[in-house]
């Protein structure tokens, strides 16, 4: 049961490394993290006496 966990532990620290390794490298090959930006306007009433 201990090998399970520490092979376990091993694997999510390896994949948060990996993970936080391709946010930063990723930009640098072609992959875009940034959401599409578009300006959308909407009229507002206000009901004010």
């Amino acid at each position: 049961m201990g090998r399970i966990l520490k092979w376990l532990f091993y694997l999510v620290v390896l994949g948060a490394v990996l993970l936080t390794g391709y946010a930063y490298v990723g930009p640098f090959f072609g992959a875009n993290f940034a959401p599409p930006q578009t300006e959308m306007r909407q009229p507002v009433e206000l009901d004010v006496d």
